[in-house]
């Protein structure tokens, strides 16, 4: 990876607390590389342009510090980003022994780019351990275009397949699981990698599976965000609609199905902008409420509480306000019907994220 000198928050990152595990902090040196060199690679490609640095840092503390938090980098230039947000996060209960949980470590990054020829990629890489010593990963990787470019997806996958050449069957086959839309009868995205709960005997092969990665991912991407852009400079307005249309299906995806995020939503409230990041900027209220009648009940309910919170402007604009007013319907929804967990996108695998954090 090339060196990353800057983008830290001076004076504050000694607020947040880190784990005591060996193996929890070694994760988190991981996830803050990736992150860093992510941010610093997009941001080469905005440098080339003459425009000027994309990403700007926001920390946020769980429980003050005590338990953790994290910086993610949220993008500002809208010549190129629709919205894009890398996220860092390590969450600890090393001084509350009721927690069996001893910490979760991640980086969860979403971009979405302005021009829609460029595809959206949405990737986690994390550490979770538990006090009884188990430790696990949970590696994802997908590519989401608006207007598909199969020279893109052919370079994505074999990405992911020379990557991770003895995992890529099982990881492809979950994640088109996973991110399948049954409602819709179609897929979030066009190439998929997920492993749930994945440790081996080595440790290190583990760790390094990772790495190698998250090191790919983000070179492959960065190399078609290049491309694309340079390729398609004067996007119509029909392009456009076809991509507000694409994160509209995006933002149903992520709030009706999405395991991850509601898991999240779930344990806290000290980062729902944060989890919330994936959601693209505009998105069409009306196609979104045309999928309401899809919907078995109580999740047509869920889509009728998200579309309420949204504007009838047009563009309907996903900002801040938005962004909270909708973790809280998702989370009161599943408080109201837990039952309804059953119903969000799953692998063989169910991870325990929730009841992780509770006593």
């Amino acid at each position: 990876m090339k060196a990353f000198p800057f983008f830290y928050i001076k004076n504050k990152i000694m607020k947040r607390s880190k784990a005591q595990s060996i193996n929890a902090r070694a994760a988190n040196s991981l996830v803050e590389e990736l992150q860093q060199y992510f941010v610093t690679q997009l941001d080469e490609v905005v440098a080339a342009t003459d425009e000027k640095s994309s990403f700007q840092p926001v920390e946020w503390l769980r429980g003050q510090g005590l338990h953790g938090g994290g910086i993610r980098y949220v993008a500002k230039n809208e010549v190129f980003f629709n919205r894009a947000s890398v996220n860092v996060s390590q969450i600890h209960y090393d001084d509350d022994a009721s927690k069996n949980l001893a910490s979760a470590t991640a980086l969860s990054t979403i971009i979405h780019p302005m021009n829609p020829f460029s595809p959206s990629v949405h990737m986690h890489v994390s550490w979770t351990e538990m006090k009884n010593g188990k430790g696990y990963w949970r590696m994802m990787a997908d590519l989401n275009p608006a207007i598909e470019d199969s020279e893109a997806t052919a370079l994505f996958t074999e990405c992911l397949q020379n990557v991770a050449a003895e995992q890529y069957a099982l990881a492809a086959e979950q994640g088109d699981r996973y991110f399948n839309i049954p409602a819709l009868e179609r897929h979030r995205g066009v190439s998929h990698f997920y492993l749930e709960e994945y440790s081996t005997d080595n440790v290190q092969a583990d760790f390094d599976l990772a790495k190698n990665l998250g090191e790919a991912v983000i070179d492959c991407y960065v190399e078609i965000f290049n491309k694309t852009n340079k390729a398609y400079p004067n996007p119509s307005e029909s392009d456009y609609e076809k991509q507000r249309a694409y994160h509209t299906l995006y933002l149903f995806q992520v709030l009706t199905l999405d395991r991850g995020t509601t898991s999240g939503l779930l344990v806290h409230d000290q980062n729902d902008l944060g989890i919330m990041g994936s959601l693209p900027a505009i998105v069409d209220k009306n196609l979104l409420k045309s999928w309401v009648g899809k919907l078995i009940s109580p999740q047509n309910e869920l889509l009728k509480g998200i579309v309420n919170v949204l504007s009838d402007k047009r563009p309907c604009v996903v900002a801040e306000n938005e962004k909270l007013a909708l973790a809280k319907v998702v989370r009161q929804h599943y408080k109201q019907h837990p039952k309804a967990l059953s119903l969000q996108a799953q692998g063989n695998i169910i991870p325990p994220t929730v009841a992780n954090h509770s006593n």
